[in-house]
């Protein structure tokens, strides 16, 4: 097996590149196909909202890269409320067109379960299909994670048992589980750096007060 290239941070250039890599991920999701049943307009689309989510990333959290730009991980620092995108509103309605309602379904899920605690969110692992890519994923989370636990505890969403068990083998504790607008089952995981973990409280709709989102053991 050919060695796998070091994981870099990313800077302010590679933005366009990196919301390319997350737009091809989600191209051919089920979550990509429902904000965007135009297969012919999807990419385009779902390139403009990923930049502007990238470039988020970058004021507000890390972007990493593998050396030879195959793969991407885009976190954001969640320690305490972090505003929207500049411009967000304008900048979505004109990229989704009329596809706008089902972003912002979207988003409103996404935020209403994501956790309150101060986390660092993994928001997007993009590597595409192509040789090594299970060996590409691991080597960039795990590179990342080494950032990342320096910091707080991380979270993530995961939309496919596949995606979830990448997690897992990497100290992430499966919680409650949570649906997107498209029908798609989101399998939402917690890391502490080490230990036992109580999971984190959620902002949800019916979330009490001192309530907890499930137990990570």
């Amino acid at each position: 097996m050919a060695a796998i290239p070091p994981a870099v941070p990313a800077r302010w250039c590679d933005t366009t590149h990196i919301a390319g890599l997350v737009a091809d991920a989600l191209h051919s999701s089920a979550i990509g196909a429902w904000l965007v049943p135009d297969d012919d307009r999807r990419r385009q689309v779902l390139t403009a909202i990923s930049a502007v989510w990238v470039e988020h990333a970058l004021l507000f959290g890390e972007v990493y890269l593998l050396v030879d730009r195959s793969a991407t991980a885009v976190w954001f620092h969640r320690h305490r409320p972090i505003p929207p995108p500049a411009g967000y509103r304008e900048r979505l309605a004109h990229a989704c067109g009329d596809h706008l309602d089902r972003f912002r379904a979207l988003d409103r899920v996404l935020k209403a379960h994501r956790p309150a605690d101060a986390h660092n969110h993994l928001a997007f692992l993009a590597v595409p299909s192509a040789t090594w890519r299970h060996a590409r994923a691991t080597a960039l989370l795990a590179r990342s994670l080494v950032r990342m636990d320096r910091l707080v505890p991380s979270y993530v969403e995961a939309t496919t048992l596949a995606e979830a068990a990448l997690y897992v083998r990497h100290g992430f504790t499966a919680c409650d589980p949570f649906v997107l607008p498209d029908g798609t089952t989101v399998h939402a995981l917690w890391r502490r750096p080490a230990g036992r973990c109580v999971a984190p409280a959620v902002r949800s709709p019916t979330s009490r007060p001192g309530w907890t989102w499930g137990r990570c053991e």
